[in-house]
Formats: C-alpha cells, structure tokens, sequence
C-alpha cells in the first residue's frame, strides 16, 4: 500500500487503492504520528487555550488486556481528541496500579505460595522484589494495545503507584486524614479473604459478588426444661451451617408473633414465626401464640457443644433485624461472624467464640473438623446434626455471595482489629458534591452510586499484606494504652526517625516498602517513647483514587498545576469501577480539596459474546483485541463500539455487527472520497483551484446551499451531544448525514453535475461544495476514528494531521426553511418508494401522478419548492394537492391495546370497539389536533392505530402525518418509458462489469421481438442520451456478434456493446 505523502506536495488529489487493508493503513499512520510528533504538537499547538483535565484510571499491568479495556480507552480518546479539535489544551497523563492484592496473587501463583506463612518463610523482602519485578510483566501489550487502537496519552510519563514520590503523596493525604480524627483503630465484623489472608473494604466486597449453591437448614435448638416451655425447641434457619459452632444466642423480633405447635406424626413441639408456618410441610396441630418480647431470655442447650465460654450464654435476645420475609422468624449468633451479631453480643454481653484461624480452618478445639476449611465443612456438619436428631430440613439454595474480587475465594466474616476511615462523618458532603457531578448515564449516579453513598461505612483501610502503601502509623503503649503518630513526608520521617541512616545507608536508594519501612524507630513527638510501625499496609483502591494529587507529587512539587487542573473534567471507567475508583476518588478529594473529583464521567458496562454470554477463557467466548484489529481495523472497531448502542449498556460483541458497520458507514465514505478524487481527475480540478477562490454561499446553487446548511445543522448537534457526553448519539448523526444526506442524495443527485456541470462558476461550486464538506466532515470523525479519517484528510486539505484542526462555526450556512423544504422532500421520496416495493411497482416505470394531503400553505410551499426534485427521485410525471379530509382518502383506526390497554382499563373492551367504528371526521381530528373524543371517551394519537385504504386505481399511505396516494394506471405511453428506463440500466450494468470509463463512449446494436424493438426505436435519443451512445441501431436477424442477451420486463432481446 502506498505511504503516507507529505503535505502539500501535490495539490491533486490522490486516488485510494483498490482494496484498503485498514490494519496496513492504520500502522502507516501510527508510524506517521510517531516520526512527526504528531500527539505532542496537539497538545502544544494549543499553549494559552483554555484546558480540559482528563485523569486516567490506573490498570494493573501484570494481567493482560481486553475487548473491554479498548471500549473503555476508546471513550477516553475520542473525547480527549474532540476537546482538542475544539480548542482546549488537553494533557492525558497514563499510570499504573503496581501494588496491593493483584501483584501478590500472581506473584504467589509464579513462586507456588500458598499462605502467608509460605511469604514470611520465603522472607518479605525477597517476596516485594518479586512483586516490584512483575508489575509490568504485561506492560508491552498494554502499550501496544494503546499504540494500535490509537488511543494518545503519555506512556513515557506515565504515574507509577509503587514509586516513592507517589506513596509520599499518598502519605501526605493519610496524614491529613489522621490529623482530622478520621483515622481510627477499631474492632469489628469485618470481610475477610482466608485465601488472601486480609480483611476487605465495603467497595471491595461490592465488586465480588458470585452465584452459588449453598447448604440452607433448619435445626432443632432444645430448650431447657422448667422455663414453661418443657418439650418445646425452636425451629431456626441458617444458610451458613459452620458458624452453629460459634453459636451462643438466639434472636427474636419482639413485635413478632410465635406460634406453638406440634407435628402430628413425630410429636415434635416447635416455636417459630407464625407468618413462616408455610416451613412446615406435615400435618402440626397449633398449640399457641406467644410475641417475641415474651421469649427473651428463655435458654436452651447448646447446640455443638466444642467450646465452653466463661459468660452467660445461649438465651433469647431480642433484635429489630429479625424479619419474617424468609427462615424461621428466629436467628441463630454468632457474634465472631456477622455485624448485627456482633452488636447483640454487645449489648447483652454475649461471649465471642472464634474458633477459625487466619485462613480460614476450625481450631485445635474443634475436633471433629480441626484443619478443615470452614465451608467445606458444612456437609458433614449437617450429617452430624441430623445424627444427633438436630436437624429438621436441609435444601441448597442459589444466592449471590461475597467472593474476593481478586482470587475469588468466598470471604468470611471475622470480628477483628483494623484501621478505618470515618468516611460517615462527611458523607453529607459525598452526597451534595455528588449531585454536582454529570453521570452518564444519570442513573449510575442517583442509583447504584447514590445508594452507595446514603449507606456510607467506615472505610477498611488497612491490610495485612506485604506488597502496598504502609500506613504511616507509629505507635507505642502510652500508661496502659496504645498511643499513635502518623508521618506525612519523607523529610518528616527523616528528621523524626532515630535510626533512618542505619536503615537507609544510601539515601539515593530508599525504598519505603516492608520490610525496610518496619525497621525504622520514631521519636514520639508527645511522648518520651519510640514508635514502632504498625504492621498493616493500606488498600490499593487508596492509592488510585489519590492519582489526582500524587500524580505530580503533590504539595511538593508541581502545586500550581495541580491545581489548575482539579477537579477532571472528564473521567471514564467501566461500571465496576462505580464502588471501586469512583468511590475513592470522591471520597478522598471531598475530605482534602472540599470539592468533587471529577465534573463529568461516562461509565461503560460490559462487552458480552454474540449471545449475551460473559466471556471467559473456561468458556472459550473470550476476542482477542489484537486479532479483531487485525482483521477489521481499529477504526472499525472503535465506531462499532461507540455507536453501536449507549456504552452504558452491556454490548453483545458481534463480528457480523462490526461488518455491517464497515459496509453501511465507511463503504459509503470511501466511496464518496473515491467519487470525488475520481471526478477531480476527470476535470483536471486540484486543491489550489477549490481553495483559492471559492463561490460565496449566496451565489451557490440551491442543492449546494442545502448540503452545507444541513452539514452545519448537523455540526451543530454533534457538537452538542459531544458536549453532553451522548458520544454513541453523536456518532449516529454522523453516519445518518454520510449515508441518507451526502451520499444517497447529494453526491447521487449530482452525478451527472459533476461530470458535465453547466458552467465554470457551477463546477466550483460542486466541486467545492463536496470538498467543503467532506473535509468538515472528517473533522467530526476523527475522534472515533482517528486513523482513515487523518489518511483521507491529509490527502484533501494537504494539512499535516486532523487531529491539529479545529472544528469552525459556520451557522451562518444554517437555512431552516432549505432543511423544511429538502426534508419534507425527502419524507415524501421515502414513502412513496416504500409504497412501490410493498405493492410492486417498479422504480424504473414511470407513473401518472402523485396526490398529496396538505393542511396549510407552509406545507404547499414547500413541497412547491422542490417539486421538480420530487418527480424526478420518485419517477412520476405530476404532483397535485388534495386536502387532509380529501374523500378520496379513507382512513380505519383501532387501538393501540399497548398503550390503551392499561389507560382505560377494563373499560378497553368497550373502548376498542368505539375505535373501530371512529368516524373519518374524528380520525381526521386525530391526526390534525392529536387527540379526539367519541363515545364519552377522549382518544390520544397514541392511543390508536391508523391506517390508509386503497381505493381503485390507487394506492394510498400514511406515515408521521404524512399522506400520499399514488396513480397506478398505465397508459402506453408511461409503458414504453419505462422499458426504456430498464433497457439503459441493463446497458449501465453492463459498462460497469467492463470497467468502462464514466466518459466512454459506446456503440449498441440490438435484436428483439418487433413490439419491444419498436419501443427502444421510439426512445432511442433518450436511451443514447443515458448511455453515453453515438449510435443504437437494430441488427439485422442473425447479424449480431458477441451479444449479451438481456431481459427487459419479460421481453427477451440480443445486445452487443462496443467501445468507440
């Protein structure tokens, strides 16, 4: 394929090849961009303008991209190229999360780790290096994948969260939190990962929700003899049978009502919900009702008897969480594995037994299952149960469950000591900055978002893990108390530390990880102590949503461009990212700047399979990005994904989809391209002579003026939507003005203009008409597809890259009444087509006339306007006016049962007959007001269906307001022209299979049946006229060579066709 020219070297315009390979086409450019510094020269082109801060969201790159990071990219670049077109100053900066659960979990995969216990023998500082050398194992196919979707950012300068000027940045902002009060040490019931070995934030356990199959069972618990109740036990419902281990109370709704009852055929006496009752399958007897409030306190034995506790337990407490929607009515605690048990143990000073170690498994203590996975041991202890008569009724049920968001493992519940932000405290503040901020879609924000917000937690802040961010935390036990100090700096730690130059010899290489960072002893600045560092190192999730700041180690250094340039204007992530990277980064810039993060953000969700199927490598469904750039194009690919459908909608991948687009849309401005550059070479038309001295607006031809005022109408709303972030809207009025505007009607209506156009001055204007606004027009594509767009382009204007352009206002080109007059016009072509497929009239068959209904002058005069072009598009030889109520147009209606049904209830029985029988008077009214009444009921357009009868001779439609009755008589006048309308297409084909030239002149003979060789005779100056013919003649019987037999309408006749 040939190369990229340079600018300006030819004012001809070039020709396309052939066939275009997109993926050749799309690396030439790339390496074009690269040797001109084509992104670079974007963004310093536009010094002193005003800017647009995109903040980019930092993937982890030890694992490999997707289908659905190219969505995700391509979003952020086309908005970032489309601001810049618009005059902004756009710097995007790229980054990578290089720390926390993600690096160790493949590190531990690579090194065969199992356990924590496996880090620390292996030792820590030897596992951190490892971690340190595999955050970019991947790193080149994220920057290939970058590079060849044509996504611009700054890969060389890209902000690395591991590095010790980001951390420090990080520690800067704990530090502020700690000085606040916000940071806190504190026990509580906490998400915990046994295979990971640390606890989880709320916006973390958001993300890991998976459907599984779980034991759900109901046990006998016994209560205790002498309390009034003797032979009665409780019946209780769990769906996590080993935490009954851990059992050491039962709860009770106090304002629910309890029944007593006994099953007929067992004798079983059993308590529980009245309104549960339906969890009894046998025959039962009602003994009694009791409230809940009655049986507070009432013991019962110990359902597994392994641990003894020292305080008073296994009683009935009373708890306002307690609700009759499923189980029993009664629930089981188990104060070491649930918040709401946890806050019962607390009020009634409960015991906490915890028998599960770190990882997950039963204690010494617990010896039928010591060692045992707590989960994996469900089944035998439900054998167990039903061994010792305990258990009533087991079932599995499918719900959806905690997993971690990284290793999947299912997370438990522990009650244990962590570091928290108190996020609550200002969540007033979350909520109205909130509302400020531009969701797309709207509903992400107020919703999934929302809620999140409104149900605000203690951010868990800490982890036990090696790899990440260490608190900055010191502390020291201070008269029988811990006491704690944070860090904000390096230089603070410095001059604070005791023994700082025996941990870090070399001060040009200090590493502010463990385990280094745990050796260091501070100086209390309260206290005559020294602090140790607390051991924990924080969420990964703080990290990235500090990337504002930290990305410019701020406050120590570039101050005044962070500032500048906060909050973002635009982020975009996908909608996992709405409790992860979204939450943190508002949380933290509320608290520090007072002000939201970011202004606007488009969230997009899922790419599916063709079949609505998650991709998945177990399932086989997962595309190759590569491969389908390869094969398609990323232009291709970006348009597809883009306009497609909303990108806050899951998306069903489809290589069909992607070629339709490829037809449809680039096909069609390939085409257009190929049209002109081909007609500019026929009359010998350059660039200079197009730039030069173009025809003012006024003095253009009404089509010319048409096509520029509907491009700039439609500039205008690309520009809004693009400016309201509806990015797939915006790519569709795109497609819609290349396909239906310029193409199928301009470019089609001009064919013959610009081979044989009347005068000099017309030739200017259509040639200079289409390079207007094709050049226009490439402008608006080039934030989706960037890579044909800057090729076609740079061949137009001669200019070094589209992407240095700017997008101009040209409103003045704007003429309302042209639009109305040509899209009126156009309504009318398209539904008078339409009529001749459905009742099969051939387009080629000249009819007799056209009727259409007006209502007022606006429309006659419009429709006068372009008479001639309505004639000619539609093949008709008269167009005259009737009245909306014109007798000759019968209507019927009917209801709408879809939108009536629920409006008139169960009166639409009744309704739908007076439908039926709406007089045309009452119709009429319908479509002219909107709405009419009949029968006592008031009728809506919506309301009904409305269609057109035909009447002898005539075929009639409707369609938006629109009615139009078509002439099918034939006369044989109208016959013959229409013959020879199939004789010149017939004859066209056949030039075009030959690859003849548009200007070829050709010599036809023919042989036929007398009646159709009478007919082409009758015609012949038409048809020659068409087919660029010097001569059309009828051969003699028997004296025609090389011919192509053809069927006109049934008649069968020998052609030959030469070349002059």
């Amino acid at each position: 394929m040939r190369g990229i020219s340079s600018a300006g070297a030819d004012s001809m315009f070039k020709e396309l090849p052939d066939k275009i390979n997109f993926a050749e086409l799309e690396k030439e450019i790339i390496s074009f961009w690269q040797s001109h510094d084509i992104f670079n020269k974007s963004i310093t082109t536009r010094e002193g303008k005003p800017s647009f801060t995109f903040y980019d969201g930092p993937p982890t790159a030890n694992g490999k991209p997707g289908i659905h990071h190219v969505i995700s990219r391509a979003i952020k670049d086309l908005m970032c190229r489309y601001k810049t077109l618009m005059g902004y100053q756009v710097y995007r900066k790229a980054g990578w999360d290089t720390q926390g659960l993600p690096v160790e979990i493949e590190v531990e995969k690579s090194l065969g780790i199992k356990s924590k216990d496996d880090i620390e023998k292996l030792g820590v500082e030897k596992f951190n290096k490892a971690c340190r050398d595999s955050v970019f194992k991947y790193l080149k196919e994220w920057e290939d994948l970058t590079e060849r979707m044509g996504q611009w950012i700054n890969l060389k300068d890209a902000y690395v969260t591991y590095r010790n000027e980001y951390i420090e940045s990080v520690w800067w902002s704990l530090n502020k939190f700690f000085e606040a009060g916000l940071i806190y040490r504190g026990y509580k019931i906490q998400p915990y990962c046994p295979r990971c070995e640390t606890p989880l934030s709320s916006h973390e356990v958001a993300q890991g929700y998976e459907d599984v199959k779980d034991p759900s069972v109901y046990v006998i618990f016994k209560i205790k003899a002498g309390q009034g109740f003797d032979g009665y036990s409780f019946l209780v419902w769990t769906t996590t049978p080993w935490t009954l281990i851990s059992n050491v109370a039962l709860a009770v709704g106090g304002n629910i009502t309890y029944v007593k009852l006994r099953i007929k055929d067992t004798g079983e006496q059993i308590i529980l919900a009245k309104d549960r009752l339906a969890v009894i399958k046998e025959e039962y007897e009602l003994l009694g009702e009791i409230k809940g409030s009655e049986l507070e306190g009432i013991q019962y034995e110990q359902l597994m008897p392994y641990i003894t506790p020292e305080e008073k337990a296994f009683y009935v407490t009373v708890g306002d969480f307690v609700s009759t929607e499923d189980g029993s009515g009664i629930v089981h605690i188990a104060p070491a594995f649930g918040e709401d048990d946890y806050q019962v143990s607390r009020k009634y000073g409960l015991p906490v037994m915890q028998p599960v170690d770190k990882s997950g498994k039963f204690t010494s203590e617990i010896t039928d299952f010591a060692g045992r996975f707590v989960k994996e041991a469900d089944d035998d202890i439900i054998l167990k149960l039903k061994e010792e008569k305990k258990l009533y009724k087991k079932e599995k049920f499918v719900h959806s469950y905690p997993h971690c968001w990284r290793c999947h493992s299912p997370l438990l519940y522990y009650a244990r000591e962590s570091w928290y932000i108190n996020t609550p405290s200002y969540k007033d503040k979350m909520i109205k900055l909130n509302n400020e901020i531009n969701w797309f879609p709207p509903e992400t924000g107020t919703g999934r978002f929302g809620n999140w917000l409104e149900e605000n937690r203690d951010w868990a802040l800490s982890r036990d893990r090696y790899w990440g961010t260490p608190l900055p935390v010191w502390g020291a036990e201070v008269d029988g108390k811990m006491y704690y100090e944070s860090v904000g700096s390096i230089e603070d730690l410095e001059a604070r530390a005791v023994n700082f130059s025996e941990v870090y010899p070399d001060e040009n290489n200090i590493d502010l990880h463990k385990p280094f960072i745990d050796r260091l002893k501070l100086r209390s600045k309260m206290h005559n102590v020294e602090l140790t560092r607390v051991t924990e190192v924080i969420d990964a999730w703080y990290d990235s949503g500090s990337m504002p700041f930290a990305q410019h180690h701020y406050p120590f250094e570039n101050k005044e461009l962070f500032e500048r340039n906060y909050p973002a204007d635009f982020i975009a992530e996908g909608v996992d990212q709405t409790r992860g990277w979204f939450y943190s980064l508002h949380a933290i810039g509320t608290f520090l700047f007072n002000d939201k993060a970011y202004k606007n953000l488009i969230v997009n969700d899922l790419i599916l399979d063709k079949d609505g199927r998650k991709m998945s490598k177990h399932v086989g469904n997962v595309v190759n990005p590569f491969d389908i750039m390869d094969k398609y194009g990323a232009d291709i690919l970006r348009w597809y994904l883009i306009s497609s459908s909303p990108p806050w909608r899951p998306k069903m991948f489809s290589e069909d989809d992607m070629i339709e687009v490829r037809n449809k849309f680039f096909d069609t401005l390939i085409n257009t391209y190929r049209f002109f550059v081909l007609y500019c070479g026929l009359m010998k038309i350059g660039r200079e002579e197009l730039t030069a001295n173009p025809v003012p607006y006024s003095q253009r031809p009404e089509i010319d003026r048409w096509i520029l005022s509907a491009f700039e109408k439609t500039k205008m709303l690309y520009i809004d939507l693009m400016d309201g972030y509806q990015i797939t809207k915006a790519a569709r009025v795109l497609a819609d003005f290349t396909i239906d505007d310029l193409s199928n009607w301009y470019v089609r209506r001009n064919r013959k203009r610009f081979r044989s156009p009347e005068s000099e001055a017309d030739k200017l204007s259509a040639y200079g008409t289409l390079y207007e606004v094709l050049t226009g027009l490439l402008r608006l594509i080039s934030p989706v597809s960037p890579f044909l767009s800057e090729k076609l382009y740079r061949e137009l204007t001669g200019e070094e890259s589209v992407h240095l352009s700017y997008i101009t206002d040209n409103e003045e080109y704007i003429d309302a009444d042209l639009n109305y007059n040509m899209d009126l016009a156009k309504r009318i072509v398209s539904l008078a087509r339409f009529m001749r497929v459905k009742n099969d009239l051939k387009t080629r068959q000249p009819l007799k006339q056209i009727l259409i209904a007006i209502t007022n002058d606006t429309e006659r005069d419009a429709i006068e306007t372009m008479r001639d072009i309505i004639l000619e598009e539609i093949n008709i030889k008269e167009l005259k006016f009737i009245e909306k109520d014109s007798s000759l147009i019968r209507r019927k209606a009917k209801l709408n049962f879809k939108v009536a049904g629920p409006k008139f209830g169960k009166e639409v029985k009744k309704v739908s007959a007076l439908a039926v029988e709406l007089p045309q008077e009452n119709i009429n009214q319908a479509i002219a007001e909107g709405k009419t009444s009949y029968g006592g009921y008031d009728f809506t357009m919506d309301d009904l269906l409305i269609q057109t009868e035909n009447i002898e001779g005539w075929v009639i439609e409707s369609q938006d307001n629109l009615t139009i009755a078509l002439d099918t008589t034939l006369d044989a006048e109208l016959v013959n022209e229409g013959i020879a309308r199939e004789f010149i297409s017939k004859v066209q084909n056949i030039r075009k299979e030959r690859n003849m030239d548009v200007n070829d002149r050709i010599r036809i003979s023919y042989q036929a049946e007398s009646d159709l060789a009478g007919i082409l005779a009758g015609q012949k100056n038409y048809i020659a006229e068409q087919t660029m013919a010097s001569e059309l003649t009828a051969a003699e019987s028997g004296k025609i060579n090389g011919h192509e037999e053809l069927n006109i309408n049934g008649r069968l006749c020998k052609v030959n066709i030469e070349k002059i």
